[in-house]
């Protein structure tokens, strides 16, 4: 009982500090973590085996860690960690030979330098990106993207990367390998990709027509130019490439990357091969930029990482989260539309404060237990975990990875997004695109099984 407390205490105080900003984030959440490790593990739960668990050095150095061993759902996601970093390199080496500026400039003169026609492009994008590509990756890129062409045109990015960030987040839920708790699920129930595709993914795409409908009515005025800008003085985009050969280096590499990413199932490489691959690759192919490169590796996100993963590996150590879970079963009983409604919000609640992925591989014996020996049900209560812990992320900006990256990435720019204006935003569109996946629930699923 000690033990639980101390880690809702310790989650609670970090979130809070969070919340206020009154010290930077890595530092809390570290902080946050180190208090876990001592109080958590030490006093509350007299164990050292937790804390080797959370910290999870162990997986690093196993076969399984960098090959056919699925995504870690417990302790500190160093797989994560590691990717990141692989793509944070790759980003720095594009943007070093201008890629990000030839692209905007493309995209800017192909819809005719309109800012909301390149917005609402740029939503559909990154939904599209995030169904085959990790949502990090989608908006390490994109937002990077958006800064430079807010540059250009004199319009504010906070909310069209804000609106990347929830379209990533979405289109991720699509497909099996778009978000990490997809392939928790897939690989428990031995769902395929095409079978996700028919029932997330429609899913997805319904809430997505929603979606860019919301962003643009609450985003029209804010995205207004601050000046009118003469487009006809822009260079013609290929003068914005610093560097031909490393451009086109660049772009393999880039390449390479997307066919890892999509391919990985298959493969059976770990996010871990492909980012140190990536990273290797990127270092090597510019050894007189390498140091550049390092040096432009946004650390602070990494470390803010690491810290949240352990706070959380407190929740699941002391069995916080399977209290949560369990609650579930207990109060849907036989109901399948309120078990339905339960998990679907719970999930979402959850996963906009908590990492999806430790949850969703702690729901999974749960609703696997409610459906019993009715493959309909487990098929529906899998849709519904599925929509709910990928999508309920969006709400706050440490729900989901490409939050924290997209909110560093405005940062790093001079663009500070506060909670209050994120979740102003952010949290009505989550709460718009849970409702219309329970009701399609409903309506496809439930009368099926009853």
């Amino acid at each position: 009982m000690l033990a639980q407390v101390l880690a809702v205490v310790i989650f609670v105080a970090m979130f809070i500090l969070i919340v206020t900003e009154v010290v930077e984030k890595q530092y809390i959440t570290l902080g946050c973590g180190l208090l876990t490790l001592v109080l958590v593990f030490g006093l509350g739960l007299h164990s050292m085996q937790a804390v080797v668990d959370t910290l999870n050095f162990k997986t690093i150095g196993t076969l399984g860690f960098w090959y056919g061993g699925g995504e870690s759902s417990s302790g500190v996601n160093w797989a994560t960690i590691i990717f990141l970093f692989g793509m944070m390199v790759m980003v720095e080496g594009m943007a070093r030979v201008g890629f990000f500026r030839w692209l905007c400039m493309e995209i800017a003169k192909l819809v005719k330098y309109k800012v909301m026609s390149i917005f609402i492009t740029f939503m559909l994008l990154s939904f599209f990106l995030a169904m085959f590509i990790d949502s990090i990756t989608v908006i390490l890129f994109l937002a990077a993207v958006t800064i430079e062409l807010s540059e250009l045109l004199k319009f504010n990015p906070v909310p069209m990367i804000m609106a990347e960030v929830f379209c990533a987040n979405l289109g991720g839920s699509a497909t099996m390998c778009g978000d990490p708790p997809n392939i928790i699920i897939g690989t428990s129930f031995g769902y395929s990709f095409a079978e996700f595709v028919m029932n997330t993914g429609v899913m997805a795409v319904i809430a997505m027509i929603f979606v860019v409908t919301y962003f643009y009515f609450i985003f029209r005025k804010s995205l207004v130019p601050k000046e009118k800008v003469d487009t006809s003085t822009f260079a013609d985009p290929k003068e914005a490439i610093l560097d031909k050969k490393g451009f086109v280096i660049s772009c393999i590499i880039f390449g390479i990357a997307v066919v890892l990413l999509v391919t990985h199932a298959q493969t059976e490489l770990s996010v871990a091969t492909i980012g140190v691959f990536i990273a290797f690759l990127t270092l090597i192919t510019a050894p007189k930029h390498a140091k550049e490169l390092l040096k432009g590796v946004d650390y602070k996100t990494l470390l803010f990482f690491i810290g949240l993963f352990i706070v959380v590996g407190g929740l699941e150590q002391t069995k916080v989260l399977e209290l949560i879970a369990g609650f579930i079963g207990k109060v849907a009983g036989d109901n399948i539309y309120i078990m339905v409604a339960i998990i679907i919000w719970i999930s979402a609640i959850c996963s906009a404060f908590v990492d999806n992925i430790p949850f969703a591989a702690t729901m999974v014996p749960i609703i696997s237990a409610l459906a019993g020996n009715n493959p309909a049900l487990l098929d529906t209560l899998s849709w519904t975990l599925a929509m709910g812990t990928d999508i309920g992320g969006s709400a706050t900006p440490i729900g989901a990875s490409a939050n924290v990256v997209g909110v560093a990435k405005a940062a790093e720019a001079g663009h500070i997004i506060k909670w209050g204006k994120y979740c102003k935003a952010m949290a009505p569109a989550t709460i718009i695109v849970v409702l219309i996946s329970m009701l399609l629930i409903f309506v496809r699923y439930v009368p099926g099984i009853m």
